[in-house]
């Protein structure tokens, strides 16, 4: 196994909602909420990005997601770390997960990568960390990495490879 660490980063949309603090009445009442455009969401990235950190916890160290990660052994040690991030590309704010890797990763690999990495959007860290709210100027919004309606996880060099074939 190669010692030199590379970082590979994994883009995926986000789904934000905002509830506005602007006089909708009390408790109980119901709060119109709206659904924010990936370019609108930009806005909130310090918010967002303060929010992921508090979600990180003490026992999961350098590591990260890595931690939970128990299917292959060799792969867990090929994968240093795992982070849930959100970075602004092409005007948008996208979810990411930032891996640091020992060397090269196959295309098995990687498959079984993405597929870790989905099931921690969808039902590992991703859904606790929906249901918290993050408090912003404008009311509080909540960050979904997985309820977007055009889901998908791809690796950066595709995603902006594809994008740069379209344009």
């Amino acid at each position: 196994m190669s010692n030199i660490k590379q970082t590979l980063k994994f883009f995926s949309p986000l789904s934000i909602t905002v509830y506005p603090s602007h006089g909708y009445g009390g408790c109980g009442t119901d709060v119109l909420s709206e659904e924010l455009s990936p370019s609108e969401a930009v806005q909130y990235m310090d918010e967002i990005l303060a929010a992921i950190e508090k979600e990180k916890l003490p026992s999961e160290g350098d590591r990260g997601l890595m931690v939970y990660f128990y299917d292959d052994q060799a792969l867990s040690e090929k994968i240093y770390s795992l982070h849930p991030t959100v970075e602004e590309w092409n005007g948008k704010l996208w979810g990411v997960m930032v891996a640091e890797v020992y060397g090269e990763l196959t295309k098995a690999e990687t498959a079984k990568l993405l597929d870790y990495i989905t099931g921690q959007l969808s039902d590992g860290w991703g859904e606790g960390f929906e249901q918290r709210p993050i408090k912003t100027n404008d009311g509080e919004i909540f960050v979904s990495y997985w309820n977007s309606k055009d889901f998908f996880i791809k690796p950066e060099q595709e995603l902006k490879q594809g994008a740069e074939a379209r344009s």
